[in-house]
């Protein structure tokens, strides 16, 4: 019988609670083990749900005393990096939470760590680990569509005033002088965009030609909440990606992949798929997804492929760059949005359906007919073309 590999978890609170229940999943099926928890405040056995194991403010040395072959780092955006250098400078293997870093910069000294380390690093983009990505790139080759002539993606989300309260680095572009860059396409929604560039077949830094960014922001925060990216890959299929976090009526993300003779539209969240085309009724399929940090363990412990190693997050790295070096969010007119009381959050009204018309179209905001989204200006439109 195999060993359970021990596990030390990052960042337990928050988005870490699902890591928490998830550990324990693999647990109780005997492939791992929770053998320590870093927080710079330690949980509470009531916090936990019983005693707590190990835990420490200093991820090295409860890595060093607790022997983990494992570490999940679920922490603020900024301090992955240096989490992540931390553990692989031990030996240690890695589930890093999604955006992999802030910069282009940071996500280069981590992934150069993890390769001069010799170990293993997952990226959390937990869409990658849906069968339907494989399935549709099948479906793709296999000339379902015709030719792909772009790939849009839309996420109509709503976030809260609380949303933007739970941490002082929520919705930063900086922080005590370290970037942070958590916006709508960075952070919440970022999976709409790596997913897009996966089905893209431009997964890769060296995939992307430009990036082009629109971003804007109806809250009284930093980052963009109502944003698009448009990317140029060396394959010549574009990539549009439009976001909100003010939606009047949020609804399921998705990506679209246009063809000469059909489309595919991919619900990541639910790994549901449907394949349209003109000479035939459409087509509806449900897939399976693979837990990463299960497929973490069965790559350690049995060869098996890693299914978001940090060369598949490059090109989403060149988008997040492009945000980060693009001009500060524009302010939306109080005329653009309005506060919904009894859900003490901002709406755009009409941005559903702008973003929905984004992703069929492939278009920008403001090449589309919004009230707010004027002609292309130096501050909110801007095109970054990036580095190799």
């Amino acid at each position: 019988m195999t060993t359970p590999l021990p596990v030390v978890l990052a960042g337990a609170r928050g988005h870490g609670r699902w890591h928490v229940e998830n550990i324990r999943r693999l647990q109780r099926q005997g492939l791992v083990r929770l053998a320590g928890i870093c927080e710079t405040t330690p949980l509470t056995a009531a916090e936990f749900g019983g005693e707590p194991p190990a835990q420490s403010a200093d991820l090295g040395a409860l890595l060093d005393a607790t022997g983990a072959r494992v570490a999940v780092v679920s922490t603020p955006i900024h301090t992955h990096a240096d989490l992540a250098v931390t553990a692989a400078r031990r030996g240690v293997h890695l589930l890093l939470e999604k955006p992999p870093a802030p910069s282009w910069a940071e996500f280069h000294r981590m992934a150069e760590a993890v390769a001069e380390a010799g170990v293993a690093c997952q990226i959390g983009f937990q869409s990658l680990g849906s069968r339907a990505v494989p399935a549709i790139r099948e479906l793709i080759a296999d000339g379902a569509i015709g030719t792909v002539t772009g790939i849009g993606a839309a996420g109509a989300w709503a976030r809260d005033e609380a949303y933007y309260r739970r941490a002082p680095w929520a919705g930063r572009r900086r922080m005590n002088g370290a970037d942070v860059v958590d916006g709508a396409l960075t952070n919440p929604l970022a999976h709409a965009v790596a997913t897009a560039l996966a089905l893209g077949g431009a997964d890769r830094a060296e995939d992307v030609t430009a990036v082009e960014t629109e971003l804007w922001r109806a809250n009284a925060i930093e980052s963009d909440d109502t944003s698009c990216v448009r990317v140029s890959t060396a394959g010549g299929v574009p990539v549009t990606v439009a976001a909100t976090l003010c939606a009047e009526q949020p609804r399921e993300p998705y990506v679209l992949v246009h063809g000469s003779q059909g489309r595919i539209t991919l619900w990541y969240k639910q790994d549901r798929v449907l394949l349209q085309r003109a000479d035939q009724g459409p087509r509806e399929f449900g897939h399976d997804r693979t837990d990463l940090l299960e497929n973490l363990v069965a790559h350690l412990t049995t060869g098996a492929e890693l299914l978001v190693p940090p060369h598949a997050t490059g090109a989403f790295m060149r988008v997040v760059e492009a945000i980060r070096l693009a001009p500060d969010p524009a302010r939306l007119p109080g005329s653009a949005w309005r506060l919904l009381p009894d859900e003490n959050r901002r709406v755009v009204p009409g941005v559903d359906e702008l973003v929905a018309e984004a992703a069929d179209t492939l278009a920008l905001y403001s090449e589309l007919n919004a009230p707010w989204a004027r002609p292309s200006t130096p501050r909110d439109h801007h095109r970054g073309v990036s580095t190799r």
